[in-house]
């Protein structure tokens, strides 16, 4: 897999139906478990809505074309809510993404044909607020080397201008960022550009 479709950042988009607020809350993921902290947040932050409708897409290996793809109702008529929600991100492509659909009840009943168009609504208006964009998929690579070596490595990171986290011990430790389609080549000038004395996990 070279690139996938998601979203730049996290958002926020609402509006009101006949008196019912929803509000569209979307994140970009890197796991499952990330969407599902990013649902139980939202959950806690508006506890006091009426529902809070997840939906999420993550791509669980990189290498594979396998997309774990997730929606529950919270309590709205079945079909009516979380369907609607993975749907829009189905129909506009987009990977390793997760979304909530707060709802305050507004007194009215909207039905399942409302209530469709408006979770469908909410959540369009959430990825258009955060904006779509195309990324590559990475791998974390882990490099433990001496000091001697630390300036060798660090110089092929920036080379390659990889986001880096560097940790200075008794040993050094750099974590880097590599798209998953070059991360055996950079492992390979690694070992290479110091004769095989980095560990690399």
């Amino acid at each position: 897999m070279d690139s996938y479709t998601t979203v730049a950042e996290a958002a926020t988009a609402s509006f009101e139906v006949q008196g019912s607020e929803f509000l569209g809350h979307v994140r970009p993921v890197e796991s499952v478990a990330a969407a599902e902290d990013f649902v139980d947040e939202v959950r806690e932050t508006y506890a006091d809505a009426t529902h809070n409708v997840p939906a999420y897409r993550v791509r669980t290996d990189p290498d594979a074309d396998f997309l774990r793809e997730y929606s529950n109702d919270d309590g709205e008529p079945s079909g009516s809510a979380g369907k609607p929600a993975l749907s829009v991100l189905q129909g506009q492509e987009l990977e390793n993404v997760a979304v909530v659909v707060t709802r305050y009840y507004g007194g009215t009943n909207l039905g399942v044909g409302g209530l469709v168009r408006a979770y469908s609504q909410a959540v369009k208006d959430a990825v258009e607020a955060a904006g779509v964009v195309e990324r590559r998929p990475h791998e974390r690579v882990v490099i433990g080397v001496d000091y001697d070596d630390s300036g060798t490595v660090r110089a092929i990171i920036e080379s390659e201008g990889y986001d880096v986290d560097a940790e200075y011990d008794e040993a050094v430790t750099f974590a880097v960022d590599v798209p998953v389609a070059e991360a055996d080549a950079f492992r390979d000038r690694l070992r290479s550009a110091t004769s095989g004395r980095a560990n690399l996990d």
